[in-house]
């Protein structure tokens, strides 16, 4: 490859991809255009077993945590206060098995619409892969949003669960619960949840349940998220994304 003269040293500086490791993902970016088809980015995915479709969760997580990555560290999570957890792929797919088999418990059944509002705790993280599994739609809210703009969205988006945490239910979603008659099912995640008609604790609901859980048949043009726009210029507009769109997300 050819070299380019730094702007400093005046030195050429010699690209050889051959020799560098890790080997770089993408050595001859013009070959890999011309090569490229989705047909051959599809390929590099598993899909679900036997043919039954395509499902975000199940590329994220299952089929690493069913080979030779199942004890690596997939998330790696630091509080604030110097709190750490360690989830590998195997951990992972337990533990949004257990998210998938208590949405299933509560009666939320596939096309329903999870909420989560909460920060980057790993129940964040399995919350969303969880519902992905259960083929629910999974719609995230900023903790930055007041009460009004999360009424707003959920009622546009015709929320069945709201995943979240006791402080930000407390202070942002308790006093407009009654705006939103379609919300059946609270799950709060920490110490000291509140309790009340709909309101379930993560520890009690989804801890103890079963982490063996298979996956139903996904179409790929299956909704999978549902985000909205910040509303900032009026109206915030959904806008829907598929379990197809991994492909492009994998290959990028």
């Amino acid at each position: 490859m050819a070299g380019t003269v730094g702007p400093d040293s005046g030195k050429i500086i010699r690209k050889e991809p051959e020799k560098l490791v890790p080997p770089p993902h993408l050595p001859d970016y013009a070959r890999e255009c011309a090569d490229f088809t989705w047909e051959k980015a599809r390929a590099l995915l598993d899909g679900l077993p036997g043919g039954q479709g395509l499902n975000i969760a199940h590329e994220a997580v299952d089929r690493h945590a069913a080979g030779p990555l199942a004890n690596k560290v997939a998330l790696r999570w630091i509080g604030k206060a110097g709190a750490r957890r360690d989830l590998t792929y195997a951990d992972l797919r337990d533990e949004t098995n257990r998210f998938a088999n208590a949405l299933a418990a509560l009666g939320v059944e596939a096309g329903e619409r999870v909420f989560v509002l909460m920060g980057r705790l790993p129940e964040l993280h399995v919350a969303v892969l969880g519902a992905l599994k259960a083929r629910c739609v999974v719609t995230p809210l900023f903790s930055a949003f007041g009460p009004e703009p999360i009424a707003m969205r959920m009622q546009l988006g015709d929320a069945r669960v709201l995943v979240t945490t006791p402080a930000l239910y407390a202070r942002k979603v308790a006093a407009i619960r009654d705006q939103l008659p379609g919300l059946a099912h609270v799950i709060l995640v920490g110490e000291d949840p509140p309790e009340g008609p709909g309101l379930h604790d993560w520890a009690s609901l989804v801890t103890p349940v079963s982490p063996a859980y298979t996956i139903a048949p996904t179409d790929p043009e299956y909704v999978a998220l549902l985000h909205f726009t910040s509303g900032t210029t009026g109206r915030p507009k959904g806008a829907i994304h598929v379990h197809q769109a991994v492909v492009a997300h994998h290959i990028t």
